[in-house]
């Protein structure tokens, strides 16, 4: 897909300034790798300056040298003219350099302010905590957020896309000169997203510099002015972005271009494998029917909080349903819990990896077999050759990139990890296999090697379900496509037949609207 089309609404107010930031050959290593390679990169006052690059490939090093959490071996920072070296975060920030992670790094046993002004509490008299302005100036930035959450909640009551509000909340506190938003849309909802990019565009006005990484190729051409992009932890070329288009970055990034079309749709499927009849959680979904034929994908769209992830966790016995019937292979089945599950040939690989997938400080062959330790271990005792047989199969298979089954899994890529998450629910040998956001958070590469993988694995008799929020994603791997909205799915379309506009449609309740639906779903339908 061309994107040289879609600019951005957001100002460039850089110019031809002299760069607020400079990384001049930046090298860092670990042990037995080299991570970055004398890579330099700049940002210009009031610039947008995107990061790509495969999972792996150095962008979020080189933002933690340039925040003090890596000290490089090589190579200098420069801010405003000055050389600088960074000890440690807190050094990093006092200079001005603010860096908003991919992976949250809040306290969930405080509230919502203490998390954002953790390390710069506000005091009074007697060095004691001023609650009262804490809270009032907590709640002025998160009202300048529009968020629907106080100051005083808990971070561990909150949802990962609230959780992530309150990261970049942070990140206001300080009077920043750099901004380094890394994968700041990956739990956010549609709702949030704009309010982020209204607080880009504000940061521009005053200034600020900011560093944006993304695997979203929509977000890096609605908001950047320009384009750097690593490969293997070398620089590899800088674009801009007025001046390029999707089909010329991917090539940057992983040497080739890919093919985004649909996927083909066979229609010789088999019996069902799964079947819902009006499956009901109360004050969750309710009357929720379809059915997954073997060898079939059938994609599930809709926004965050549609019910998408709560029916799947009902199929695979992590809540019970207040009514309606799950048939497996034609079989009324009463799942009780994800050990019954599994036992009864369904995997589920979940939208949250690195909480629900893995243990990340486990490494890469332990985590591989958790889910059927029975078959690597003998009266109560673990196969070591067994485990590294099993690894071993899936690393090739899924051309998994570690050095060796000891790496921990936390210090894999993200794509990487999600292979493995795969590789270990495979090993169950189901035959039904739930996908939730397979894909979220990583890059176009690993991408389009897990959409090759949902497609062979259907091919070869998996019935697979695909939940996602990502379009382009669901019309690509999917043979049918179910609509759901406020918990309830409202469509059911042919993957060759449906357009962008009639998913919308279908997602936010307007289905009537909608010419060439295959199936509008309504109280009195069934599935065929």
């Amino acid at each position: 897909m061309n994107t040289s089309a879609t600019r951005s609404h957001v100002a460039d107010h850089s110019g031809a300034a002299a760069p607020v930031l400079s990384l001049i050959d930046i090298t860092k290593k670990f042990p037995g790798v080299v991570a970055l390679n004398k890579v330099s990169f700049d940002v210009r006052p009031g610039e947008v300056h995107a990061l790509l690059g495969e999972n792996g490939a150095g962008k979020s090093t080189l933002m933690k040298v340039l925040a003090g959490k890596h000290q490089p071996n090589g190579g200098k920072i420069v801010l405003e003219g000055e050389e600088k070296s960074f000890e440690n975060p807190k050094q990093a920030k006092k200079s001005g350099i603010v860096l908003i992670h991919q992976e949250q790094s809040l306290v969930p046993e405080m509230s919502v302010a203490e998390n954002i002004y953790l390390g710069s509490l506000p005091l009074k008299w007697g060095n004691r905590v001023d609650w009262k302005k804490l809270h009032a100036d907590s709640t002025e930035i998160l009202q300048r957020l529009k968020c629907s959450f106080t100051s005083r909640e808990m971070v561990s009551h909150l949802s990962i896309a609230k959780k992530q509000m309150v990261e970049i909340a942070r990140a206001l506190v300080f009077t920043p000169k750099v901004v380094v938003f890394d994968e700041p849309t990956a739990s956010l909802t549609d709702h949030e997203k704009p309010v982020l990019y209204d607080i880009i565009k504000t940061l521009q006005e005053q200034g600020v510099g900011i560093v944006y990484i993304s695997h979203r190729m929509d977000e890096i051409f609605h908001l950047s002015q320009r384009i750097t992009v690593l490969r293997d932890g070398e620089y590899n070329g800088t674009v801009n972005t007025a001046e390029t288009n999707e089909d010329e970055v991917t090539k940057l990034m992983i040497g080739r271009s890919l093919e985004l079309d649909h996927a083909s749709k066979p229609h010789d499927f088999k019996e069902n494998m799964l079947e819902l009849r009006h499956l009901t959680v109360d004050g969750v979904f309710e009357d929720v029917s379809f059915n997954v034929r073997k060898g079939e994908i059938v994609g599930m769209y809709g926004l965050v909080g549609a019910g998408r992830s709560e029916v799947a966790e009902t199929i695979f016995g992590l809540r019970r349903p207040s009514s309606g019937e799950i048939l497996l292979e034609g079989r009324a089945e009463t799942i009780g819990s994800s050990h019954e599950a599994v036992e009864k040939g369904i995997a589920l690989v979940p939208e949250d990896r690195k909480d629900q997938g893995l243990i990340l400080g486990m490494n890469c062959r332990d985590n591989m077999t958790l889910s059927a330790l029975g078959s690597v271990s003998s009266m109560g005792f673990m196969k070591t050759s067994a485990e590294k047989v099993v690894h071993d199969k899936y690393q090739s298979a899924m051309k998994i990139k570690t050095p060796s089954w000891r790496q921990k899994v936390g210090n894999l890529s993200g794509g990487n990890q999600q292979k493995i998450v795969i590789g270990k629910w495979l090993h169950t040998h189901p035959k039904l296999l739930i996908l939730d956001e397979p894909t979220r958070g990583i890059d176009v590469g690993s991408k389009a090697e897990i959409h090759a993988l949902i497609k062979e694995l259907a091919r070869t008799g998996y019935a697979v379900l695909v939940i996602s929020s990502e379009m382009p994603e669901v019309l690509g791997v999917s043979n049918r496509i179910i609509a759901m909205y406020d918990g309830r799915i409202t469509a059911e379309f042919d993957g060759d037949a449906v357009s962008e506009d009639e998913l919308v449609h279908a997602i936010t309740g307007q289905v009537a609207q909608a010419p060439k639906v295959a199936t509008a779903i309504t109280d009195d339908a069934t599935v065929p």
